[in-house]
């Protein structure tokens, strides 16, 4: 028999009992309720009304004091409205005659009624004839008939509480009838249920606790266990499947150990060989691996060290930030250019570190921690320096002999014009002009390499962020307007003020502009908006945008988009506009989709307000 069966039969009986418990409680449970709603239906009905009828007649014998008092109007209302509840509620009562007596009662009480309404008619007589006789034909006649006619109604009343406490009697018996019925046969039930209970767990628990302890005794390591086959049922097979379980485990343990052990070793070995600095660090920020390159870099020691919390060993508050920050949202950081660099050792002999954080997660998805990569990039910092410094000492040796060039070329158009032919002044035209672009490219090259090196002074203030726009846009309102383009500050007037040099974030918005200005067909906007701690200021223009190959590197030196039709630009403005906006910490960042236009947006800090790295967008170039 299968376990399903078994578990169903042993189980059927509690089922059956369970269903007779229930079955004869809601018997009881109807009857009871069916000996309430007599109660309520036959009684309460006649009794509101006996109660009623009393309140009336009560009220007309007031009413007919005030009559006797001279109130012949207020009396005379009180009393006719009264009699109107009166002969309401007697008909109520006539129509739920429910008990023997109750019908000849309400016949007494309706001609006693008759009887007393027709002494109040003769007491107004009475009382316009000779009001000196109205107070004993009152005692004489009225108040019999008004006592009389209560006393019936209060009769009423007593036949029907009698009969409801009567009822009340029976539907106590049966509610304890019913009470201890349910209980004695729930008992016997709950008994004979609990007897089976205990037999069927018993014969399903033994065999679960013999492969519970064979369980444990394979978790020990002990791979020769095994548990009694008997029966054909589920557990049976479930026994015979843990046998055959604990067979291949058995196997499989023999075989792997030493391979898994080799594995780990060769792990290891690949590990200490990576030229690159690697650790792992775990959910909980401790150093699981270490390999003796990240050793050499952080100066410690690979004992020392795993097993550490990260910051008891790397002792850099912005680099465990950004660990922490892939372990909780399980993505790689993203970071600008130059954000990814650490560096170590002394002012003389430093040395730099481009780093990377690896999420590492298994296949379920499960986080299980994340890997520091640490690569060596001194070397490359260097030629980057010396590329700058060459850059900035040849540009600065170009400039007098460009100045020279320029000062000869200017005096001859000035000056022998009339005696050139005209290919001869053509030529010289096109030599002053390339002359003025490279000495452009001069100046351009100049400013990058004083700001890359941090040799710009920045005028940092306060500065309102409507005024950095207006001025900007004043610059080419004329020829906006010459090329039908319509210019648009969208600046909020909440917008706080920014803490910025004026002058060089006047030159970044311009820059923006006039590049806007090329490609713009109908309108150019400028707005601005504050997210946290810093003020986000756009240029959109509805041009042709940039093609998405060109995006990523726009604002690297000397790039320029293929089919610009203004050719004379250096391709470093936008490499300029970066560099300042980076001096002010913020960040600079383009969306365009082809055909749609373009969106410029730079960041700048709210004056007055602390620098929150988590509030700086970060900059990208994906197109939109």
């Amino acid at each position: 028999m299968k376990l399903r069966r078994k578990i169903l039969f042993g189980y059927s009986l509690a089922l059956i009992l369970m269903a007779a418990v229930v079955t004869w409680a809601v018997f009881n449970l109807v009857r009871l309720g069916q000996a309430s709603d007599a109660i309520l239906r036959e009684n309460y009905k006649s009794i509101l009304a006996a109660e009623s009828m009393v309140d009336a007649i009560e009220r007309q014998d007031s009413a007919i004091l005030l009559i006797m008092l001279a109130y012949d109007d207020e009396g005379l209302s009180q009393f006719r409205r009264n009699e109107a509840q009166f002969l309401l509620w007697l008909g109520r009562a006539k129509d739920n005659i429910t008990i023997e007596g109750e019908a000849a009662i309400l016949d007494s009480m309706e001609a006693g009624y008759s009887r007393y309404l027709t002494a109040f008619s003769s007491l107004r007589e009475v009382l316009a004839s000779s009001p000196g006789a109205a107070g004993s034909y009152y005692h004489e006649t009225v108040l019999p008939q008004f006592t009389s006619v209560r006393d019936m109604a209060l009769q009423l009343r007593e036949i029907n509480h009698n009969t409801m406490h009567e009822a009340s009697r029976e539907a106590s018996a049966v509610s304890r009838k019913a009470t201890w019925s349910t209980l004695v046969i729930a008992v016997l039930g709950i008994g004979l249920a609990l007897a089976f209970s205990l037999l069927l767990s018993k014969r399903l628990v033994r065999p679960i606790r013999q492969m519970m302890e064979a369980t444990e005794r394979l978790a020990a390591g002990d791979y020769e266990t095994m548990v009694p086959e008997g029966g054909s049922d589920e557990l049976g097979r479930l026994a015979g499947s843990f046998n055959e379980m604990a067979r291949k485990i058995g196997s499989y343990h023999r075989l792997n150990v030493k391979q898994i052990v080799a594995e780990k070793r060769k792990s290891e070995a690949v590990l200490r060989s990576i030229s690159d600095g690697v650790m792992v660090i775990d959910t909980d920020h401790r150093i699981t691996n270490i390999n003796p390159r990240a050793c050499r870099i952080l100066e410690i020691d690979p004992g020392e060290a795993e097993g550490k919390h990260f910051l008891e060993v790397v002792k850099n508050e912005g680099l465990f930030e950004l660990v922490k920050d892939t372990l909780e949202t399980g993505r790689s950081p993203r970071l600008g250019a130059g954000e990814d660099i650490i560096s170590t050792g002394t002012d003389e002999s430093p040395r730099h570190y481009m780093f990377s954080i690896t999420p590492v997660v298994q296949k379920g998805g499960d986080m299980t921690g994340v890997v520091l990569l640490l690569r060596d990039v001194t070397r490359l910092k260097e030629l980057d320096r010396m590329k700058s410094d060459f850059i900035m000492t040849a540009s600065h040796e170009l400039k007098t002999p460009l100045h020279s060039l320029g000062m000869s070329i200017d005096l001859l158009l000035e000056s022998a014009t009339e005696s050139l032919s005209g290919q001869q002044k053509e030529l010289l035209d096109a030599a002053h002009e390339e002359l003025q672009r490279l000495k452009s490219l001069i100046s351009d090259l100049l400013d990058l390499s004083r700001i890359e090196s941090g040799h710009v002074d920045m005028d940092l203030d306060s500065i309102p962020t409507a005024m950095l726009v207006e001025k900007a846009l004043a610059v080419f309102e004329s020829q906006a307007s010459d090329q039908g383009i319509e210019l648009v500050a969208e600046v909020p007037e909440d917008i706080p003020e920014v803490r910025a040099d004026a002058n060089k974030i006047t030159w970044v918005l311009t820059n923006l502009i006039g590049n806007a200005l090329r490609y713009a067909q109908s309108r150019i906007a400028v707005s601005a908006q504050i997210i946290g701690s810093w003020v986000h200021v756009s240029v959109e223009d509805d041009g042709q945008g940039i093609p998405p190959e060109y995006q990523s590197r726009i604002f690297d030196k000397f790039v320029r988009v293929d089919g610009d039709s203004d050719r004379k630009g250096t391709g470093l403005g936008l490499s300029i506009c970066k560099e300042i906006v980076r001096a002010h910490k913020g960040t600079i960042w383009v969306d365009s989709t082809p055909g749609e236009g373009s969106t410029f947006t730079l960041t700048l800090p709210v004056s007055g307000k602390p620098e929150e790295d988590g509030d700086r967008s970060e900059s990208n170039t994906d197109s939109r």
